[in-house]
C-alpha cells in the first residue's frame, strides 16, 4: 500500500479500518490482489474530502496575491482556528508565485512548451493545456488524494475567462472532481480588480462575468472585490451599499450627460450617432435588469493590508463550505474511542 494511506492510517478514527477491514475478510481478498491499488481512494471516499477554494477571476484580478494573502493569515491562527492552507496552480501559463506550492500543472505541462512546440498562441496554448489536464486527470487526482479531510486547498485556476464561459473545461474538471467525492467540499471565489468601479461601465461587466462562472460552474460562490488597499475605502462603499444594478447605472447618467441636450438636433450623423447611444443605453439597462433579477451577485472588500478584512473574507467563505462544523463531531468521536 502506499506512503498516503499509511499516513491516514495513523490520523482517523479506528472504525473506518475495522469497516474495511470487514469488507476485505467478505470478498476473501489476499495481499496480492489488483484491487489492493484502490483501498486507499476507498478509505478516502469513506472518510470525507479536503476542504477546496477555486480561485477565479480575470487576469491581473489579483487571485495570486489572494493566495499568498489567505496562506499567510492562518499562521497568526491559534486554538480551534488552527490549520494550515495549501496553494496549489493550475494555471499553465503562471511563472511567478508569491505561495508555497503544493503542487504545480506545469509539472505536468506548461503552456510555454506548447507554445514553442505546436507553434500556437497563447490562448490556444492554455486551451491545449487544459484539454491535455482532462485527458489525464489521474494526476490531478493523485495530488488531490494527498490530502486530509481536515486539510484546506486554494486551487489557483487560470485567469482566461472562456473556460469557464465558452469553452466548459474547468466545469468538466469540476464535474469529474464531484465524482471523486468533492461535492460538498468546494466553493467558487470569484475575484475582481476593485479598479473596477472607478468606472461604472467596467463595474457591471465584471458583475456579469461573476454571475456567467456562477452559473456555468454550478458551485457555492463567493465575489471578492480585491485590491480594496489601492483607493479610498468611500469610493468601495459608495458603490457597494447601492442595492442594485439598475441604481448604479443610474446614477451614472445622472452624473455624467452622454451627450449635449441639443445633440438630435445636429446632422444627420450626429442623429444616427444619438440613436446608437440609445440602443446601446437600452442594452446596458437590460444587463442590470438581468443581474437585479437573479439578485446573486455581491462583493466582499478584500484589503490584504487589514487583517481584520482578511479574516472577514475566510469568515464567509468558511460558512458557505461550512467549513469545520464536523471537525468538533469527529474529535469527540475520536476521544470517547481512545477512552475504550
Amino acid at each position: 500500500m502506499d506512503q498516503g494511506y499509511n499516513n491516514h492510517r495513523r490520523k482517523e478514527p479506528k472504525k473506518y479500518y475495522r469497516l474495511l477491514s470487514s469488507q476485505l475478510d467478505v470478498i476473501k481478498l489476499d495481499s496480492s490482489s489488483a484491487f489492493l491499488s484502490f483501498v486507499p481512494r476507498y478509505i478516502r471516499l469513506v472518510m470525507g474530502r479536503c476542504t477546496i477554494q477555486l480561485v477565479m477571476g480575470p487576469a491581473g484580478s489579483g487571485k495570486s496575491t489572494y493566495c499568498h494573502a489567505m496562506q499567510q493569515h492562518v499562521e497568526t491562527f491559534e486554538g480551534p482556528r488552527k490549520r494550515t492552507i495549501h496553494v496549489a496552480s493550475l494555471d499553465p501559463a503562471a511563472e511567478h508565485f508569491g505561495y508555497q506550492l503544493a503542487f504545480d500543472i506545469r509539472d505536468l505541462i506548461s503552456v510555454e512548451e506548447v507554445m514553442e512546440e505546436l507553434k500556437l498562441g497563447p490562448n490556444g496554448g492554455l486551451i491545449y493545456c487544459m484539454e491535455y489536464l482532462m485527458n489525464n486527470l489521474d494526476w490531478l487526482q493523485d495530488n488531490l488524494d494527498e490530502f486530509g479531510d481536515d486539510e484546506y486547498l486554494l486551487l489557483d485556476c487560470p485567469g482566461q475567462l472562456e473556460l469557464y464561459t465558452h469553452v466548459p473545461l474547468m466545469r468538466n474538471v469540476i464535474d469529474r472532481m464531484r465524482m471523486w467525492g468533492y461535492e460538498s467540499s468546494m466553493v467558487g471565489v470569484f475575484c475582481l480588480d476593485t479598479t473596477f468601479i472607478s468606472d461604472t461601465s467596467k463595474f457591471i461587466s465584471g458583475s456579469l462575468l461573476s454571475l456567467s462562472a456562477m452559473i456555468a460552474l454550478e458551485l457555492p460562490h463567493v465575489n471578492v472585490l480585491t485590491k480594496c488597499d489601492l483607493i479610498p475605502e468611500e469610493d468601495v462603499e459608495l458603490i457597494l451599499n447601492r442595492q442594485s444594478a439598475s441604481e448604479i447605472w443610474s446614477r451614472e447618467q445622472d452624473r455624467n450627460s452622454l451627450l449635449p441636450a441639443n445633440y438630435e438636433d445636429g446632422t444627420n450623423a450626429n442623429r444616427q450617432l444619438e440613436r446608437r447611444r440609445r440602443n446601446r443605453q437600452r442594452l446596458t439597462e437590460s444587463i442590470c435588469q438581468l443581474l437585479d433579477d437573479y439578485t446573486m451577485v455581491s462583493f466582499l472588500p478584500l484589503n490584504i493590508r487589514d487583517e481584520d478584512s482578511v479574516d472577514h473574507v475566510l469568515a464567509c467563505i468558511d460558512a458557505t463550505v461550512q467549513y469545520g462544523e464536523d471537525l468538533e463531531v469527529r474529535g469527540v468521536e475520536a476521544n470517547d474511542d481512545y477512552e475504550e
